[in-house]
């Protein structure tokens, strides 16, 4: 750039001899150029030339880019201010380019204040040097002040904002910039783009769309690959993929920014189709389709996938061994996690605390509780990921007093310490405990997060008390915790087992819009069944499928449960039929319980039966009990006696069932058919356990 400097000849203009000898000092010599700025410098300076301005601009300038020479821009400095120079505006600007770019902000900053006249180029480098360095507050002082704001201006603040995670903010000065009327370059909607994938830009993706293809900016390869991003961010994979087709040119990132569109939502097959296609793959690509196959429980095409990459070269980094050995962990692998464990240890990832951690759960998970402790014993107890990861541990394992031990032992807690003691002792019927200890944490000034809330909230419906649950409920609103799904579906939960439903109610249409998830919808459909309420409950499941949530395992317990309260057998076997032909989901044998107490409360105890015996599990005590009692309910003696012989194979000891057996007998006129099962009881000693109530 060529700037109309106008250089007055004044006594003050001549250099002394001690500025000189100061100057003479520079390096003015680099393998890489010949005509150094410094060297042009002194000969301007030694000639007493008129191009002293440009020369000393080029030489800030190489000083900008090579910030170890700031020392010698200081000399240039006090060179400048004594020849006169530093009122020349593009010197200026030099000098404070120079300290911003070198981290010397305060000096940037105080030539800036001092300045007599400024211009747009001036603020713009003063705010791009309070962006680079994280001074966001001054930043933004500058900017609301600036006269004049240019597409410079608005992209560094722009910039600025979304790096520090301001992203609503970086998006309000957008519209503001096109308000203004000032066109965006490609690093304004690169950088404004990659905000919204941070902002739910879903409603917005079309607009910047259009304003990209509008603007010509498609051609670059950042502000496409962003694109791509924030389709992929949305769950709109075939408009990612036809931005993607579509780009002029693509690098690695736009090729894995893509296919981590595709495993993200579990279309691993769309993944591996570009997977395969992409000639330039790198580790990133390896480790984002091994974790797509990771993700949907495929672990031995992830492992076959590891294989490749380590034939074709390719060394894996920490990131892809802690999601193999996790997901070994998940699928009890035992024999493969070792093998990784052994990896990790080859490659020194295991000096890290969270592949640590990961060990000690992966051994935790596949029972080997000892290997869990003797890796807990041998790693660093620093790293309180790993104490955690432990009592995690010893909890899973059932083991929570040892769990307590430990937790008692630690050096320090954060809220994962906390959350998973107070939710080992709710998932292990201690409801009691995890209230106390909850209480303990509160009173230590620990702030518990949304996970610690759906355990309190458990323990809490476990024990059915009703005004711990609304302390508990204002409790999160009051210390603004965050209402995820999880958190929404245990106080829904909670209100329905404390005999509140329409407080339950009332929740969950406060929610249902926001939920992403299946699980609110799950308690109250569950908890209006509970309550006798099936029209309601099956109602709001025709509205979860309309909404294109997916159902669950647990969304049919509470349908099949609605079903048989209110003795709809036609709509439980639709429903029932449903579960796999329809949603893909394996029934269990809690839906054949399920399905087992409609028919039999409706008296259809032939087709329960068959039910029984086309099972794809052994009959446990409960179904054979559920079927026994069905027909104590309708005087079936032939079924009844089967079931009870099959109840006492599974399970000889099981008092109540002879209990039925006899009533059965009783009912029927066969006296001594009872007589003679309840003298059996005596003999065994097999005794029904009493009733008892409890008050809320």
């Amino acid at each position: 750039m060529n700037f109309p400097l106008k250089f007055k000849k004044t006594a003050s203009h001549s250099p002394s001899f001690s500025i000189l000898k100061c100057l003479s000092t520079f390096p003015t010599s680099t393998p890489q150029t010949h005509n150094h700025p410094f060297q042009t410098l002194l000969e301007n300076i030694s000639k007493k030339s008129s191009n002293i301005e440009f020369s000393l601009v080029s030489a800030l300038k190489f000083i900008s880019s090579s910030p170890s020479l700031i020392s010698n821009g200081q000399q240039l400095h006090s060179f400048i201010q004594k020849s006169g120079l530093d009122s020349n505006l593009f010197v200026q600007n030099s000098l404070i380019s120079m300290y911003s770019k070198c981290g010397s902000i305060s000096c940037a900053k105080s030539i800036f204040d001092d300045s007599l006249k400024l211009d747009s180029v001036s603020c713009n480098i003063m705010l791009s040097g309070y962006v680079k360095y994280d001074f966001l507050n001054d930043a933004c002082e500058l900017f609301v002040k600036m006269p004049e704001k240019n597409c410079v201006s608005y992209t560094t603040m722009i910039m600025g904002l979304a790096q520090n995670g301001f992203y609503g903010d970086a998006i309000g000065v957008f519209g503001k910039m096109r308000h203004s009327g000032v066109v965006p370059n490609e690093v304004t909607m690169a950088s404004i783009i990659s905000s919204f994938v941070h902002f739910d830009g879903i409603q917005n993706v079309k607009v910047l769309h259009s304003l990209v293809l509008k603007l010509g900016l498609y051609v670059f390869v950042l502000v496409s690959t962003n694109l791509v991003h924030l389709y992929c961010a949305s769950s709109q994979l075939e408009d990612a993929r036809m931005v993607f087709n579509e780009m002029p040119e693509k690098n690695v990132v736009s090729w894995n920014v893509m296919l981590n569109g595709y495993a993200k939502e579990g279309l691993v097959n769309s993944a591996r189709e570009l997977f395969e296609r992409f000639v330039g793959r790198d580790v990133i690509s390896w480790g984002t389709m091994i974790d797509g196959y990771v993700q949907v429980g495929r672990l031995s095409e992830a492992l076959r996938l590891y294989r490749d990459m380590v034939c074709n070269g390719l060394c894996p980094n920490d990131v892809m061994i802690v999601g193999i050995i996790s997901a070994c962990a998940h699928a009890n692998a035992s024999v493969e996690g070792l093998q990784f464990h052994g990896v990790a240890v080859k490659m020194g990832f295991d000096c890290y605390d969270f592949t640590q951690a990961t060990i000690i759960h992966f051994y935790a998970a596949c029972r080997e509780i000892n290997l869990a402790l003797l890796q807990f014993e041998q790693g660093s107890k620093d790293h309180m990921a790993c104490w955690n990861a432990l009592i995690a541990g010893l909890i899973r394992n059932e083991m929570v007093d040892e769990a307590r031990r430990l937790f008692n032992e630690m050096p320090e807690r954060d809220i994962f310490s906390w959350s998973s003691m107070i939710s080992g002792y709710s998932q292990n019927e201690q409801p009691n405990l995890a209230l106390e200890l909850f209480h303990e944490m509160v009173g230590n000034r620990i702030k518990p997060n949304e996970i610690t809330m759906v355990s309190v909230l458990s323990a809490v419906a476990t024990l059915g008390i009703l005004k711990e649950g609304i302390w508990a409920h204002e409790f999160i609103h009051n210390n603004s915790i965050p209402m995820n799904d999880n958190l929404s579906a245990a106080i829904i939960d909670m209100y329905a087992k404390c005999g509140k439903i329409n407080a339950a109610l009332e929740m969950f249409y406060q929610i249902r819009e926001k939920a992403k998830d299946v699980s609110p919808w799950n308690a109250i459909i569950c908890g209006l069944a509970m309550h006798g309420h099936a029209e309601l409950s099956l109602r709001i499941f025709s509205d979860l499928r309309r909404l294109n949530i997916k159902p669950n395992s647990i969304t049919f317990i509470g349908v099949l449960s609605a079903c048989c309260h209110a003795g709809l057998v036609e709509a439980g076997e639709k429903h029932f039929k449903s579960i796999k032909s329809i949603y893909n989901v394996e029934p269990n044998i809690k839906h054949y319980g399920c399905m087992l107490d409609l028919l039999g409360r409706a008296g259809r105890l032939e087709e329960a039966e068959e039910l029984v015996k086309n099972m794809p599990m052994k009959a446990d005590v409960v179904i054979w009990g559920t079927l026994l009692a069905a027909c104590r309910m309708h005087g079936n003696m032939d079924i009844g006696e089967r079931a009870a012989d099959n109840l006492a194979r599974v399970e000889p000891s099981h008092g109540p069932s002879r209990v039925l057996l006899s009533n059965i007998y009783a009912d029927a006129g066969r006296w001594g058919d009872a007589f003679s099962t309840r003298r059996a009881m005596q003999i065994e000693k097999l005794s029904r356990s009493p009733g008892y109530s409890g008050v809320v």
